[in-house]
């Protein structure tokens, strides 16, 4: 497919060149402890060589032709045609080195694009899921005095979700809430907008199809490219998590010191092919098109560790509020995603399937992001622009969340129990039931 990437996108973002020049055995480690290809990183540094030799050769060249230029024209007869006869192919030469030139910038930025974040020191190095470190767990696990069952199967027998009919219309992997279940998805909604705003977020709505640059900003693009749903025609996709759009509000802005921190909470519909991901396909846990409450933050560097531990608690107290036992995992440097300095996920446990399941990352992206957007602020009106810090976190992700109530509030009657603080937003209903 061809895709649209600007310029303006291109340049001075990803991970700064100089730390890849000046520690490539650092990032050769890095990639090595992320799981990914050492062979971006040979390709960085082979077009960087080839650029930096050729940027050489062209401004030594430049300036030969700049001096002999004003020597031919005080020169006249067979001295000077032979200068004019060298400074053709000194112009030739020139022209080939702007040509190779503009083939190392291409190969060089392909490569900064596939380069992942740096890891922060306090996480943990591992390969995979396995490797996560549980930091602790929240609330007690219900006892049930009989077979707890499955959200699909609770969902099917209230009928609140529909996943027949949602497959008429879009295909497998869709599902149409109906009923209170579509009322209980729209008092998390919400519920969830409003803690947020008491924590100290201003509520956005920004659009759900975004552009090229946009996914490119957050690091989406080129890295989870098959997991994105892409609009050819119009070089726009459907975005994958609100994270997307809300960070990208500020895409190419310089803000002021006295702006800081710029705290934002959205809800958005998002979408993902979930390529190659067969598990879970029965109910809601694994979908192509999801709800979700998202909290993006916007900070001055330092600090900003301490900031994620802030916006983890933030969407912790929506489960606490919602009386479900969760976990916190740290996650190691395989199982993180691309942009990620750290990042904790919580997991909420599902007694109906008895496993636990992820209702929200959060997580610290330092500068990574706000280079490829072009975020950036003035620590004081006489010194010059910084990158800022992003922070993102969902607050929650709704469709696990759903599945997480239907299973821990079910009753032996097969009706469900709506979480007491979900019950102002249903009009006082205490109870799902046919």
């Amino acid at each position: 497919m061809d895709i649209t990437v600007s310029k303006e996108i291109l340049s001075d973002t990803m991970l700064d060149a100089n730390i890849i020049r000046e520690n490539p055995d650092m990032i050769r480690t890095m990639l090595i402890n992320r799981n990914r290809s050492e062979d971006v990183l040979d390709k960085f540094l082979n077009a960087d060589k080839e650029w930096r030799a050729l940027t050489e050769e062209g401004n030594r060249l430049r300036k030969k032709r700049n001096d002999v230029s004003l020597q031919i024209s005080r020169l006249k007869g067979p001295e000077k045609d032979a200068l004019v006869q060298e400074m053709k192919s000194v112009s030739s030469r020139i022209k080939e080195i702007d040509e190779g030139l503009s083939a190392c910038e291409a190969d060089r930025t392909d490569a900064l694009l596939n380069i992942p974040n740096i890891p922060h020191s306090s996480v943990p190095i591992g390969k995979d899921e396995h490797d996560n470190v549980v930091v602790y767990e929240w609330g007690k696990k219900r006892e049930f005095d009989f077979k707890p069952l499955e959200h699909f199967e609770i969902a099917d027998n209230l009928d609140i979700i529909d996943f027949e009919r949602a497959t008429k219309v879009a295909g497998s992997g869709f599902y149409c809430l109906k009923g209170d279940g579509a009322r209980l998805e729209r008092a998390m909604i919400s519920y969830f907008l409003d803690r947020h705003k008491d924590q100290g977020y201003t509520e956005v709505f920004p659009p759900v199809v975004i552009n090229t640059n946009a996914v490119i900003g957050t690091g989406q693009y080129p890295n989870l490219k098959d997991d994105m749903y892409y609009l050819e025609r119009d070089d726009m996709w459907l975005n994958p998590t609100a994270e997307v759009p809300v960070t990208n509000l500020l895409q190419g802005e310089i803000l002021d010191r006295k702006d800081l921190p710029v705290n934002y909470t959205a809800y958005l519909p998002s979408f993902r092919r979930e390529a190659g991901k067969h598990s879970d396909t029965h109910g809601i846990i694994r979908v192509h098109e999801f709800n979700k409450v998202e909290m993006v933050r916007f900070v001055e560097p330092e600090g900003s560790f301490d900031v994620l531990e802030r916006l983890r608690m933030d969407a912790e107290e929506l489960i606490r509020e919602l009386e479900l036992p969760y976990r916190v995992l740290l996650l190691c440097t395989g199982d993180m995603s691309f942009s990620c300095a750290k990042c904790y996920d919580l997991e909420l446990y599902v007694p109906g399937k008895d496993a636990w399941l992820e209702a929200s990352s959060c997580s610290c992206f330092t500068d990574f992001q706000a280079r490829r957007a072009k975020i950036k602020y003035r620590p004081e009106p006489h010194l010059k622009s910084e990158f800022v810090h992003t922070l993102n976190g969902s607050g929650l992700a709704l469709p696990r969340t759903m599945v997480a109530i239907l299973e821990n509030y079910q009753n032996k009657d097969g009706t469900v129990t709506i979480p007491k603080v979900l019950r102002p937003y249903m009009r006082g209903q205490e109870v799902i039931g046919n």
